[in-house]
């Protein structure tokens, strides 16, 4: 028992803690902790300063050709901008020209009505009483589905405008006695189109950024009155109420509508050396 009672009581030789004790004094191989310490804070300072030295002699090295580069690249982007303000500015002078020559013609072939024939054609500046009518989105309008009553194509009851909203807008003014219309600056014709690519509605190609600011010439408060007692109001009415979408109608004393651009004009032509046969033949067509 009293070996037992002696190896529980000095379950650790005494030579080991002789020995951790030594080695606690002396150190780590025999170096005190202050100079181990010390020893590698130097070894860590001289790798930074080496990393640092390489870094900056690389950077000395590479800086010229870097610059070089970048000269380069802004000399090329200031060479394209100025390529594309001649491209845009040839397209303004021949845009210019076009236009004088539609007047000319519309002068030539319209005689005391070529003033009313480029009205209606949409290729003269329009100044006169209007309204004005703004429409947006509603403020808490996401895209996406959501399976309503008006989804179609994709769409759904987001309180987004549509290009159909649109559409019955530009009629019912049509309908209400307005003598020309632009949305957003877009003239629109009697070719024009409106139509939507993916949640963005497009005039003639070109997308439009809500809010959209229709001005329509014409008798102002009457045509105002008219517009929003017709079918076409009383769906944008409804869609403020239903839907969110903000609407604004003002009367205003002068709007200006800038010309639509390019307005080009497509005719058919009968085709030569065609029999009665050949037409009747075509006329079958099909069905």
């Amino acid at each position: 028992m009293s070996l037992l009672t002696n190896v529980m009581d000095h379950s650790l030789d005494d030579g080991y803690a002789e020995a951790a004790e030594r080695k606690a004094a002396a150190g780590v191989g025999g170096l005190p902790r202050t100079l181990r310490a010390k020893l590698g804070l130097a070894a860590g300072l001289v790798l930074a300063a080496v990393v640092v030295t390489v870094g900056a002699a690389q950077a000395r090295i590479s800086a010229p050709t870097l610059a070089k580069e970048r000269e380069e690249l802004i000399n090329r982007i200031q060479k394209g901008s100025d390529e594309a303000d001649a491209q845009q500015h040839r397209v303004d002078t021949l845009r210019d020209s076009v236009d004088a020559m539609q007047r000319q013609a519309l002068r030539r072939h319209g005689g005391d009505k070529a003033e009313l024939l480029a009205l209606l054609a949409g290729s003269t500046q329009v100044t006169g009483r209007g309204v004005k009518l703004v429409i947006d989105d509603a403020k808490d309008a996401e895209s996406g589905n959501g399976g309503g009553p008006r989804e179609s194509n994709g769409f759904s009851d987001t309180g987004r405008v549509r290009d159909r909203d649109m559409q019955r807008v530009v009629n019912g003014l049509w309908q209400s006695g307005a003598e020309a219309i632009s949305v957003n600056g877009q003239r629109l014709t009697s070719l024009s189109a409106i139509r939507a690519a993916g949640d963005a509605i497009l005039v003639d190609n070109k997308p439009l950024v809500p809010p959209y600011t229709v001005l329509a010439v014409g008798d102002g408060q009457r045509l105002s009155t008219a517009f929003q007692d017709s079918v076409d109001g009383r769906y944008l009415h409804v869609l403020q109420e239903n839907y969110g979408v903000r609407t604004r109608i003002s009367v205003e004393s002068e709007v200006t509508l800038p010309p639509a651009p390019s307005v080009i004009v497509r005719t058919a032509q009968p085709q030569t050396g065609a029999t009665k046969a050949d037409g009747a033949d075509i006329g079958k067509g099909t069905s």
